[in-house]
């Protein structure tokens, strides 16, 4: 059975509703309130995100460079014939072919598209 409101009710009803607007400085407040809790958390959670991401970039690529290097000096020093001659400049194109096949390895491994956690399904 629906509920039928009086002409007399529906008005003192509008007249409290009117009574309760908010001032300028609530809604003020509000949108502030509103505005920091939809920048300010996210922000920190990307921020935290681009720290690791910028550490495990720094550590990862030096370990790489330092295990590429290596390798090169293997190269020079167990396969003699790369070290001297016409084909000194193989042992670096190795290196190279090696370097760019592990780039290519690490960025066909980057799945995280999202900041938020709770937006992954």
């Amino acid at each position: 059975m629906p509920d039928k409101m009086s002409n007399k009710e529906r008005s003192l009803s509008l007249r409290r509703n009117k009574e309760h607007t908010p001032s300028v400085s609530e809604v003020f407040e509000f949108v502030t309130d509103y505005a920091k809790q939809e920048t300010i958390g996210p922000l920190r959670g990307a921020g935290r995100w681009l720290g690791f991401g910028v550490a495990a970039a720094i550590l990862l690529g030096s370990g790489i460079a330092l295990i590429l290097l290596g390798l090169l000096r293997l190269l020079q020093t167990e396969w003699t014939r790369s070290a001297t001659g016409s084909l000194s400049w193989l042992a670096y194109l190795i290196v190279l072919v090696v370097g760019a096949a592990i780039l290519a390895f690490t960025l066909s491994r980057i799945r995280k598209t999202t900041l938020n956690p709770k937006e992954t399904s």
